[in-house]
């Protein structure tokens, strides 16, 4: 059995989510995780105008709220030129999981996040990425260095890896996020297909746990 997580670190309902999402595997540690790049707004070529910026501060706000997390408005405002493709953040994630399989990936996840959500970082940028990525799995204790995450975050491998994570999430007909499944044998269960709080994740996780106990005798 595992958990799957579905999502794109650009999405600010993903992005509140993290907590809600490690306060559940916390209580879960018998449940491996697993995250699957979502690729929310892969390969976007349009500029972010000022109406989608008022739109997704309209977003930001109902997550706020609902989260808790902090959102650097006016770092969004003052961003020019700026284009929302979330191909390249999702790709940082695909890459710290092949530099280090066994690293909490969670905690990059969310550590992405951070830095567009709340640092305001351009996380289109590859080198803004592979700072932010790296230092994440160097605070995790796999020692890796800037220049090595943006050199396989580059690599043609890591980019097909990245569509492969896209296409399977369209396989399972998951066509918004965050998603978060649990695999039994070959079988798949939605846990929260949503935005939801731990507890609410925790009913749903027991629910899907003791039906298939029930269902095959274990």
């Amino acid at each position: 059995m595992e958990l799957i997580f579905v999502g794109d670190p650009m999405c600010s309902w993903c992005y509140g989510f993290g907590k809600e999402l490690s306060a559940l595997t916390a209580r879960f540690p018998q449940l491996p995780l697993r995250i699957v790049a979502g690729g929310l707004r892969a390969g976007a070529t349009d500029v972010l105008d000022n109406a989608g910026k008022q739109m997704r501060l309209q977003h930001w706000a109902r997550v706020e709220q609902a989260s808790g997390l902090p959102f650097n408005r006016q770092g969004l405002l003052d961003r020019t030129g700026f284009v929302y493709d979330t191909e390249p953040i999702c790709r940082a994630v695909v890459t710290a999981r092949d530099l280090a399989p066994d690293a909490d990936l969670l905690a990059v996840f969310r550590a992405l996040q951070h830095a567009f959500y709340v640092d305001a970082l351009d996380t289109t940028d590859g080198r803004v990425l592979a700072e932010a990525g790296s230092q994440a799995l160097t605070r995790l204790g796999f020692a890796v260095r800037a220049d090595t995450f943006l050199a396989r975050w580059q690599a043609p491998e890591i980019q097909a890896q990245a569509q492969a994570d896209f296409a399977l999430a369209r396989s399972w007909n998951i066509r918004s996020f965050p998603a978060l499944l649990l695999r039994v044998g070959n079988e798949l269960h939605m846990i929260a297909g949503s935005y939801s709080a731990a507890e609410m994740l925790e009913r749903r996780l027991h629910a899907v746990l003791e039906e298939t106990a029930a269902r095959t005798g274990t």
